[in-house]
């Protein structure tokens, strides 16, 4: 058998023997971009999971309660339905025993003004006991003025009366007087006894004189005792009437201030029999979606404050809440930038280079809860950013999030010599924050 032989130009270009290799140029050229690669900046980050909610309690999805208790008699909604702010869910019915009366508000109505109208009756019977005791004090005052007048008077007419005793004295003692020159002179026999007898007729006259005035002077003094008497007797007896006035006026006082508080009562149930009324009809409190109703059917009682169906409101200011561990939530600051990427929306995730990242969402962090839960972890909320291309619009409350709280930028080299000791990642305050 023939030998194969190969021509000399083939070996050359088969086994290139002859030829310089180029293999260390390729490993030092990798060797020397994996170098360079070290160095290229890499972003530190906190990785978390969560789910979108929104930051104020009331755009919340919030359950519908009945305040009163009832009976379900018309349904106006049915779940998935989207009702306007004020529009009626659905009618209930009364229960209970106390309210069954169909004119119940009517009738309240009509004892209240029964009762406001007996409350001006009173007040007008204090009004008209004011005036009676205003006309009693004015009597008083003129029957007290008529008795000080009588006694003025009597005490002038005394004084008078007190002359004509003094006079009828002084008369007594010019009598006495002649009377007894009389009796000298008669003696001696220069008078006769006519004249003798009339001097003592004038004398005992003087005397008769004398008595007359101290018994009407007596009785003068005696008028004015009954004077001052009587002035204690007008005040005694308008002092009683003026105390049945007062009374009087103080009873009437007292049944219109019972009436009030009696009115105030029924106006209190008014307004509650009112305003009862009113809560038959469940209304939607904001715009939104009917979920979860929790009655069914036409005829279900249901208790004061039962749960009766949900709504998602449709207006919110979304939000994630992420769960952070101890160990990082120093790191967490408030104003920090956040990246999030939602489930169901495509994303190519770059961890250390979120500026090549595809398909993830800009946020700041809003609030950093200081309580741990039952998982041992923080719970942080995260705002959408301003500033940043806006949030699928398809977001609804619920939906799963990932989010990447971004930290400081070291060298490749540092994060993997951090991750291979096991180091946390430095601790970092974002500028915002610290002008905060």
């Amino acid at each position: 058998m023939k030998a194969f032989q190969m021509s000399p130009s083939v070996k050359e270009h088969i086994y290139r023997y002859d030829q310089k290799s180029r293999v260390r140029y390729w490993f030092w050229g990798i060797v020397l971009v994996l170098f360079l690669f070290l160095f290229l900046p890499w972003t530190q980050n906190i990785r978390s999971k969560g789910r979108v909610t929104t930051l104020r309690p009331e755009q919340r999805p919030q359950e519908i309660n009945t305040i009163i208790g009832g009976r379900i008699v018309n349904w106006q909604v049915k779940e998935g339905d989207r009702v306007k702010k004020g529009d009626t869910l659905l009618q209930l019915t009364e229960v209970k025993e106390s309210y069954l009366d169909p004119q119940l508000v009517q009738r309240t109505g009509e004892q209240l003004s029964a009762k406001q109208r007996s409350i001006s009756f009173y007040q007008s019977k204090a009004d008209a006991a004011a005036s009676q005791l205003n006309a009693l004090q004015r009597e008083q005052q003129l029957k007290l003025e008529q008795n000080r007048n009588k006694l003025e008077q009597q005490t002038r007419t005394i004084e008078a009366a007190e002359q004509d005793v003094q006079a009828a004295k002084n008369e007594v003692t010019v009598n006495e007087r002649q009377l007894q020159a009389g009796q000298d002179l008669f003696q001696s026999g220069a008078i006769s006894l006519v004249d003798l007898e009339r001097r003592k007729v004038n004398y005992q006259n003087a005397l008769a004189k004398k008595v007359t005035a101290e018994n009407k002077l007596a009785n003068e003094k005696q008028e004015r005792v009954i004077l001052e008497i009587e002035q204690n007797t007008i005040r005694q007896s308008f002092a009683e009437k003026i105390a049945k006035a007062q009374g009087d006026q103080m009873q009437a006082f007292s049944e219109a201030a019972t009436g009030e508080a009696e009115a105030a009562k029924l106006q209190n149930l008014y307004a509650n029999y009112v305003i009862r009324n009113n809560m038959y009809f469940i209304l939607a409190p904001q715009d939104g979606q009917v979920i979860n109703a929790r009655k069914a059917g036409i005829g279900e009682i249901v208790k004061d404050g039962e749960r009766i169906l949900d709504i998602v409101p449709d207006k919110m200011q979304k939000a994630v809440e992420l769960f952070v561990r101890p160990v990082d939530l120093p790191l967490v600051n408030l104003g920090q930038k956040v990246r999030f990427w939602f489930d169901g929306f495509p994303a190519i995730v770059f961890s250390g280079w979120p500026q090549a990242s595809y398909g993830t969402f800009g946020g700041i962090v809003a609030a950093v809860e200081r309580n741990v839960n039952a998982d041992g972890k923080f719970r942080i909320l995260v705002a959408e950013d301003p500033n940043d291309k806006p949030w699928p619009a398809q977001l609804r409350m619920g939906a799963g999030a990932q989010g990447m709280a971004l930290l400081k930028d070291v060298p490749i080299w540092y994060e993997l010599w951090r991750n291979i000791n096991g180091f946390p990642p430095d601790y970092y305050q974002p500028i915002q924050s610290a002008e905060q």
